[in-house]
This record gives structure tokens, sequence and C-alpha cells, in this order.
């Protein structure tokens, strides 16, 4: 995205009549994260707010101004209305906001909901032609959803928290509001997909988005390993396992590397020390490992190891991402000052020639109280309805992806009706056809199940791109393509002629997205990274992590900037389908987006000068919000109160004697001593009946599920979160729509499986040197 920095007015904003009118009743995180992307990218987005205004004006810390800096990140750039809901008068300023909107942005639980008449049949009914974007805890029709959404509660529910910290220690969620934001990339894709149905014919929809689905979805590499290894796969942490957080002189770095480098990383360290011992005593090996590391500065380790190819980050604090020499390169910090300083901490979580991102100040308190009249009526021009249903039917992809980033990306264009083509090199496939799961190795001529569910639904050809006809043949494809993907180390394309440059010079229109590790300019773009590499880069796993520990990674297991990454991916080709850009080069760091997600944290840090810490799950606005240990072995309770009645319903529950009628403050200030008495009440019971008891009083819960536990919860294979039974398992859908369900994607293609149906659409000419897929 461009890097305009312009106010309110400036001239990025799109013009009036392709803008668009978003209405956002936010409660909690998800929406509020939606609203920003799209206020951000320059729409006009009405934040409605109680009298008194949002919660999150006030929660501390506050800039000079007394307004929160969570607030500041989160609501930049839109507008706001106070608008009482439980008034007739309130009620009619939304139902006149709404009937003029294109979008509504909403996290009402199914009561709430229900009093005020916005059910999703509701809507529909009340105005057909309207897209609105549901993100609750657990779906529009599920009571738990009147509770906020809350990503450590949505990832206990979803088994993603099963899977972070170590294995002899309480189950984390992941530093931030990752779930959170996860789901607000989902918001966007569905928002998108149902919009362009919409101009395509269809009338307006309602996208349901439930914030322990996309926790699941997340997850979904632990689903496929149950499957087929008939265990759950457990945390691994960050002391044990191939890769690990080892301790350098100045702070951690991540050794991560190819079981083929092992070479390599023992020629990193084996200098001026003696080499490692093999193999056969890796904990002898990882002694040698940490001595090595800890007389270096974790900058130092990390230059040397990506000399070398290896993959190796360290842990980027974020006051280290404040002064990082890429984030400077690449503008990442930027927006307007306010006594000089910046108020808006990042800038876009991507970058693209002709996409704008604004960065202004949040509204002001009832600052735009005519709203409503400053929006025309909507005019609908009479279409014939599509007789394909399909979001993305029509829109040609090639998929260059490999592994996770692009490839889910490309799998996601094609769950909603895009033809995505799967390029692949027959010499060098993507390494996930042949990746082993739970340790083995797929059968000699079948597909890995990892690869299967990336890539399930998507045509396969293969192309020599080292070669003058086979870069040939893939420009005449581009030619006729609107989307190409690629997530190839920054170099790699322009060598084989597939970069964006060369590619639209055969289409101008071409959309281009590259899902790069840090982007595709600066003195570190050429790194290489898996997703691990990305926690500990993006200073994720510097906010991950126990209070009394180091960082914490998502691990190699989930891989969660991967994950995220292919959903903001789609979400942003989508965008870019339905509001028409084409040629345009979409870069995405894979490691800003994880540091935008850190926005709040690092507004703080400017503002506060300390720099944030791992906090155990732990968060501001709730308390207690933590696990707790029930009488099963590993089984264990996830309980967030972000009411002062949900505490008075607890404290009668758990130990009336020491907590009951304790203020709010005072919940705070004994945290320590609150979440004893709750893990000895949790202790004395199974899970089932702590959940039970807790969800009886009021109190928000959830039980920290495994994988294999969540195969048994009905409610991720109602709403296709996976899809299949035992081997057949694949990944499903992040979220469902009412006006639309995809249907079962086909088997993922062989090498090279369409090579002839595909090719046969462009002249024989140009198609010479193209291997087929029996020659």
């Amino acid at each position: 995205m461009t890097t305009a920095d312009e106010g309110r007015d400036g001239d990025r904003r799109p013009a009036p009549d392709t803008a668009l009118r978003v209405v956002e009743l936010s409660g909690g995180v998800a929406v509020k994260i939606c609203g920003r992307l799209l206020a951000g990218l320059g729409h006009d987005v009405v934040l409605c707010e109680p009298p008194g205004g949002d919660a999150l004006r006030t929660r501390e810390p506050l800039d000079e101004h007394g307004v929160g800096l969570a607030f500041s990140s989160l609501d930049a750039d839109k507008r706001g209305v106070v608008v009482d809901l439980d008034t007739a008068d309130g009620r009619s300023v939304l139902g006149e906001l709404l009937d003029r909107a294109d979008l509504l942005l909403t996290d009402l639980g199914p009561t709430r909901a229900r009093a005020l008449g916005l059910t999703a049949p509701e809507i529909r009914a009340a105005w057909p032609d309207l897209v609105a974007v549901s993100m609750t805890a657990a779906g529009l029709d599920d009571p738990r959803s009147d509770h906020p959404g809350d990503s450590l509660l949505a990832e206990c529910q979803g088994g993603l928290a099963s899977m972070i910290g170590e294995p002899d220690r309480s189950p984390l969620s992941l530093g931030g509001e990752q779930t959170a934001h996860a789901a607000a990339f989902a918001g966007l894709f569905g928002a998108m997909l149902a919009l362009r149905r919409r101009t395509r014919g269809a009338r307006g929809d309602v996208v349901d988005i439930a914030l322990c689905d996309v926790a699941a979805y997340i997850d979904w590499k632990s689903d496929i390993e149950t499957a087929f290894a008939g265990t759950a796969p457990t945390r691994t942490g960050a002391t044990a396992g191939q890769w690990r957080i080892v301790r350098a002189a100045d702070g951690w770095v991540g050794v991560i590397f190819a079981p083929e480098q092992w070479d390599v990383l023992v020629r990193l360290v084996s200098e001026p020390a003696p080499a490692p011992a093999p193999r056969s005593d890796p904990e002898q090996c990882w002694k040698l490992i940490e001595r090595w590391a800890a007389r270096l500065p974790k900058r130092t380790v990390y230059e040397r190891a990506q000399a070398l190819g290896l993959a190796v980050g360290f842990s980027a604090d974020l006051g280290d991402l404040l002064g990082d020499r890429q984030y400077e390169a690449r503008g990442f910090f930027r927006g307007p000052r306010r006594n000089g300083r910046t108020i808006a901490p990042v800038g876009p979580p991507a970058h693209g020639a002709g996409l704008p991102w604004r960065s202004g100040p949040p509204p002001t308190l009832g600052g735009d109280s005519v709203v409503a009249r400053s929006w025309s009526p909507i005019g609908r021009e009479e279409s014939t309805p599509s007789r394909e249903g399909a979001p993305l039917a029509g829109v040609t992809v090639l998929d260059l992806g490999t592994i996770t980033a692009g490839a889910a990306t490309g799998r996601l264009l094609a769950d909603y009706g895009a033809t995505v083509i799967k390029v692949e090199s027959a010499s060098h496939p993507d390494p996930f056809r042949q990746w082993p799961v739970a340790g083995r190795p797929p059968a000699r001529d079948g597909l890995s199940p990892m690869f299967e569910s990336n890539n399930a639904g998507k045509q396969g050809v293969v192309l020599d791109l080292k070669t003058e006809a086979g870069r040939e043949t893939l420009h005449r494809l581009a030619a006729q393509a609107d989307v190409v993907i690629e997530n190839f180390t920054v170099g790699v394309t322009r060598r084989l002629g597939a970069d964006f440059e060369t590619l639209r010079a055969v289409n101008p229109r071409l959309l281009y997205l590259s899902l790069s590790s840090q982007g595709q300019d600066g003195p570190e773009a050429g790194r290489r990274s898996y997703g691990s590499t990305l926690d500990l880069l993006s200073g994720l796993a510097s906010v991950t992590g126990y209070r009394d520990g180091g960082p914490m990674w998502s691990s190699g297991e989930v891989n969660y900037p991967d994950q995220a990454a292919s959903l903001f991916g789609a979400a942003l080709v989508a965008y870019c389908l339905d509001r028409g850009v084409r040629g345009v080069h979409l870069d995405v760091s894979q490691r800003e987006l994880i540091s935008w997600t850190l926005a709040d944290r690092i507004a703080e840090h400017r503002a506060t000068g300390v720099v944030p810490a791992p906090t155990g799950n732990r968060r501001p606005g709730a308390t207690p919000h933590d696990v707790y240990p029930c009488s099963g072995k590993g089984q264990w309770v996830a309980i967030a109160c972000r009411r002062q009645d949900e505490r008075d319903a607890l404290a009668r529950l758990v130990a009336p004697a020491e907590l009951a009628g304790k203020p709010e403050a005072w919940w705070w200030e004994h945290e320590e001593l609150v979440d004893e008495l709750i893990g000895a009440w949790t202790r004395a019971r199974s899970r089932t009946e702590c959940v039970d008891a807790l969800t009886e009083v009021g109190v928000a819960v959830a039980p920290v599920l495994t994988a294999a536990e969540r195969k048994h919860e009905p409610r991720f294979r109602e709403r296709r979160v996976y899809l299949g039974e035992g081997e057949s398992r694949r990944k499903g859908f992040p979220f469902t729509m009412r006006g639309y369900a995809p249907p079962e994607p086909t088997p993922a293609p062989a090498l090279g499986q369409d090579q002839e149906a595909v090719l046969a659409v462009l002249p024989v000419e140009h198609v010479t040197g193209c291997r087929s897929r029996g020659s």
C-alpha cells in the first residue's frame, strides 16, 4: 500500500461514489480491527458508541489527551456517533445508518441481537442489500457469544492454546489478541466475497465468524496429525524438540534449520569452538550450541546464521522494532504527529502502489452526530443475477505458492470459486507434497495430507521456469489470468522471469500478491524464514510466554504467521477484485503483518518507554483472565471476566468468604491470590464440572481442548472447520455465509495432473517445451 499519512480529508480517500459506507457496532477487538483495516483503506467507517463512549476510550494507558492508546490504535480514521441502542431514538438512528450502509460490522451476541431486531434473518429481511459481518465468540446462534469475543477463550475452545507453551506447564494464549486479528482478516475476506456476490446480482448476506472456529482453523495441522497418528500432538515449547530458543549475550535467538542443514549448523557454531557432538547425542549438541550463542549478541547470531542460509531469528522486543533497519527502510512506523509524537504507531500491513493507507486520529466522542445525513441513499442498478453463485467465479489465479502462506492463500480463493492453477517445477515441486506427518512420510506415490489441505480444489501444471519455453508458457498463462500468488524468497521470481514487472508487461491488469518473509525491499528482504522465525522477528514471541520466562513461539507445529498471512492475503486479493483495483503489486511482509497486530502494545511502548514482556494469559481489560488446572490429568479450563457482575458471580461460586463483595480495583490488585483461589476450586473438579458450573452462573469460560477432543465437538464438523473423517481429514473453512456454502473441494492435484487441459487453451506455438503428465 502507499505510504499516505494524510489526515481525515486527505486526497487518497476513495471517491465518495466508490467508498464503502460501513457501520461498526463493536464491543470486542475483532470488529474494531476489521473496521480499522477498512478505514485505513479509505472507506467511511462510522463507529457507533454508547453514551459515555467506547470502553477502550478510557482504558489505561492513556495518551496526553486522556484517550486510551488501544482506542487510538484500533479506531484510527473512523468517524463516531453516539447511539443509545436502549432507546427508540437510538435504534432509529442506527436504522437510518443501516438504510444507507453497504456493510455492517457487529459482535452482538444472540440475546442482544434478538432484543434489537438484528438477528441474521431480521437483517436480511429489513436490509436485503446490506452485507453484515458478525464476529462473535462462538457464532451468531451460540449462547456463548453473549460474552465478548476473547482470544484466550477462543484459542482454548478451538484447541490452539493446547499447542502453545512448554509441555509441562500451562497452555498459553499467543501474545496480544492474535485470534481476534485473524478473525478480522477473515472478516474482511468474507465481507469482500459477499460484496462481490452483490455486485454480480445477488442480494446482501450475513457472514458468521466465530473466534473459536478461526483458532481451530489456524491449528489445522494438529487435526491432520491426529487423524493419521491416532493421538493429538502436544506443545513442544521453546526448550525441547528439533528447534529451540536459546539465550544470547543480550537476549534470545531461535535456532531453526532444515534437517539437511545440520552440517551447516555445525559449521556455524564450530568457529572458534569445537564442532558439536554427532546427531546421535542431540542433547549434548544443544549444550554446545547454547554455549556458543551465549557469547554473542543476538543480532550477530542472526546475521551469521542467515549468511549461511539458516532461517535463524532473534527475538525482537518492541523496542528493537522501533530501531530496526528493515522497518526504517520500508517506512513501517509512520503516521500523523501530535506534539512531536507519532500517534498512529505503525503503517499499513501491506504495501502496493495504488492502494491508500490513512493514519489519522480516532473519532472524538459524538463528533459526528449528524453522520447519517452525510450519506446519500443507496442506488442499486438493476442487474441480471449471476447463474454462478460462487463469489470468485470467473477469476483465474496462477498459484506459485508453496508450503503454507502462498499455497493456503490459493486454497482460500479456490474454495470460493476461483480457478486456481498451481504452477510447480517437475524437479522442485512444492515440498509439502512429501511432507512427513507424525514422523511418517507419505506412501511412495501418495501426497502428504499437509499438501492436500493447502491445495485441494486446484488444478496442477508443471513448468520449467529455468527454460525459455517454460517462461514463455507462464507469460501466456499470466496474460489470461487475474491474479498471481507467490511466496518465494525475494529475488527468485526475477531470476525465473515470474516477477511482477515482467508479468505486468504481458498483462497490465494483473493483480500480483507477494507473501515474503520481510517484504520485497529493504536490507533484509532476502532473508530466509519459517513461521517460527517470524514469531521472533515480528516481536510476537517477546510478548508471548510465561510471566517468569523468556519469549515463546507458536512453534513449527502451528506456524501462526503463515496462517495469518494466508487469511490476510486472500482478503487483500478479494478486496482488490471487488474494488476494481488492477495492475498492482501487493507486497505483504509476513513479519510486518504480525508486528501490525501488536500496534496497541507498540503505542504503549512509545508513550511510556516500557518494553512489554510476556504476561502469561493475563490481558488488559479482563481479570481474572487465565487457565486453571482441573482434576483430570492434563485438563485445563480458561476463565475471562470483563465485567464486575461476572466477577461477583465467580466469587459466589468459588470462594465467597474471600472474594464476595470485592470491588473491581481489588481484583486487579490481588490477581495472584485470586488465581490461587480459583485454582483450588478447579483442581477439585473435572473439567466438565467446571465448565458447567461456571456457565450456569454466567462466567465466560472455555475448556482447553486438544485436537483429539476437538474432533468430537459437533460444532467444528457442522460448521465445516474441518472436512472428512479419518485419513481423509483436511482443512475446511474459517467462517460460514448465510447465502453461500462452498462445495466440497476436489482433491489436490497430482504433479502436472491438469497439464493438457490447462494448456489446451493456449495456441500450440506457445506451449512448445511444456511436458504433459505422461511424457
